[in-house]
């Protein structure tokens, strides 16, 4: 055990995670104000010592994702000035993970850029959820924890949908092929894979169905959710190839545009998401969202960290 303690900040991107990692580890938050200048700039106070302490920033990838990602940037330095052993930046939702590669000439790699900004601004490791492409780990020079949403995934497939044995786990797009079929294989379900063609990003022309849903509840499965409008077409393509009911499971809604439209007009059943993003007011307009809380793996795994324990533990089980 060390002799230092944990230190959790948390920015304004999602406060009510943060509160309940706190509360699942029997602590408080420590004190800082990030607010913004009249001209718009990020001011951090921490405003407490975190001299020698184990300092775990909590900070998510969403909304005003720029703003939050420099209240990170500059909680870290400020925490890294004012004498911190370790600060780990817990980054439920990475930002700009989708940026991850040169898919055409002149594109940037934002993930690696942002990999820099974090490494620079003086964090000693990372936590973070279900990243889009796991390589993004490899953008780091500092360790990274990149944990998973599918043990909790699976005991809600196993304790709130009814008739779960009569499910086939679908992958949207080709892409998130071996993240379903992990769920399916843990599951002992058969699995399902639908090819779509796009014309340009976030439209999606022609669906593809390979795989047989007839008579059975078909349960997609991706790691993130951000205009559904493949999640829409998906559930449609699934119900017209004779799928009894449709569920869609989600590492990370980001729910932006006409996302709530589309998924309220759709045939899904249920949208479950994590809270790796704030989604209270979202609720409120769309009954069919659902929300997993990934906050107790959050705070095993900063609690393994801090005590030098092993995480691996929490990539295929969800803490008690």
């Amino acid at each position: 055990m060390s002799d230092n303690s944990i230190k959790i900040f948390t920015g304004n991107s999602h406060p009510e995670l943060a509160q309940l990692v706190a509360n699942r580890m029997g602590i408080d938050i420590a004190k800082a104000v990030v607010t913004k200048y009249s001209n718009q700039e990020t001011s951090v106070t921490i405003g407490e010592s975190v001299r020698d302490e184990d300092v775990f920033i909590i900070q998510s990838g969403c909304g005003e994702i720029n703003d939050n990602l420099m209240e990170l940037l500059i909680m870290i330095n400020a925490c890294k000035t004012a004498s911190a052993r370790r600060i780990t930046a817990v980054i439920p939702c990475f930002p700009y993970a989708r940026q991850d590669k040169k898919d055409k000439s002149r594109a940037p790699i934002t993930a690696k850029l942002t990999a820099n900004m974090i490494t620079v601004a003086g964090a000693d490791h990372v936590i973070t959820m279900d990243l889009h492409a796991s390589q993004i780990q490899g953008f780091f020079n500092i360790p990274v924890d990149n944990l998973y949403c599918e043990p909790p995934m699976i005991k809600y497939i196993r304790t709130q949908i009814d008739d779960w044995t009569n499910a086939i786990i679908v992958s949207p797009d080709a892409g998130g092929a071996k993240r379903a079929t992990a769920i399916a294989d843990r599951l002992n379900l058969d699995f399902a894979l639908i090819h779509k063609e796009r014309k340009k990003a976030n439209e999606v022309s022609r669906m593809v169905l390979v795989g047989d849903v007839r008579g059975k509840i078909a349960i997609l499965v991706d790691d993130m959710a951000d205009t559904c409008g493949t999640l829409g077409l998906a559930a449609k393509t699934l119900v017209e190839n004779g799928a009894e009911k449709v569920y869609a499971i989600v590492a990370h809604g980001i729910l932006s545009g006409k996302a709530i439209k589309v998924i309220n007009e759709s045939v899904i059943e249920k949208l479950v998401v994590s809270n790796t993003i704030p989604h209270q007011d979202k609720m409120a307009v769309c009954p069919k969202l659902d929300v997993i809380d990934i906050s107790p793996t959050l705070a095993e795994a900063i609690r393994r960290t801090h005590n030098g324990e092993s995480v691996s533990y929490l990539f295929s089980h969800v803490p008690e």
